[in-house]
């Protein structure tokens, strides 16, 4: 597992199911980056992510995935959506135990940004993989997404320099 004391905080957005500090039913991640634009967290999933008995449930997974991947798009410097995600299921995800996601973008071509990510057990080990295609749309985001994303590279442009 990567160590997440070093990387730079990303900011949260509120009510996010995944990673919102608004939302009282929220899965609770923070989310970090490096100088690579690859993003990084890391959470101990509970009862509220059950599916299968003591097990975190595929959809919780799929979530953790899309944000981590997605993040990492716009990191990277896109406002994109996801249009396609795929996940592999390797091993299940037990609950109460501290996992870590990891995001990045593997390419751009014309309008597609294309995503991998990942979530690891404490040993290294991949549980979950997975695989995005996101897309900037035209016009879909309103300003204060827009003011979230200028908020977000102004600080990685600051702890650059």
């Amino acid at each position: 597992m990567k160590d997440l004391s070093k990387l730079k905080p990303l900011p949260e957005h509120g009510p996010c199911f995944v990673c919102g500090t608004q939302n009282p039913k929220s899965i609770g991640i923070k989310w970090y980056y490096d100088d690579n634009d690859e993003v990084f967290g890391e959470v101990v999933l509970t009862k509220a992510q059950q599916g299968p008995p003591n097990y975190a449930h595929g959809g919780a997974s799929a979530a953790l995935l899309d944000e981590a991947m997605g993040f990492a798009g716009w990191v990277s410097g896109y406002q994109i959506v996801s249009v396609n995600l795929n996940i592999n299921y390797i091993k299940p995800v037990p609950l109460g135990v501290k996992i870590q996601v990891h995001g990045k973008v593997v390419k751009k071509d014309g309008k597609k940004i294309y995503t991998k990510g990942e979530i690891i057990f404490e040993n290294d080990e991949v549980a979950v993989e997975g695989s995005a295609i996101l897309v900037e749309p035209s016009g879909f985001f309103d300003k204060k997404v827009k003011e979230f994303h200028e908020a977000a590279s102004k600080k990685k442009n600051e702890d650059r320099q």
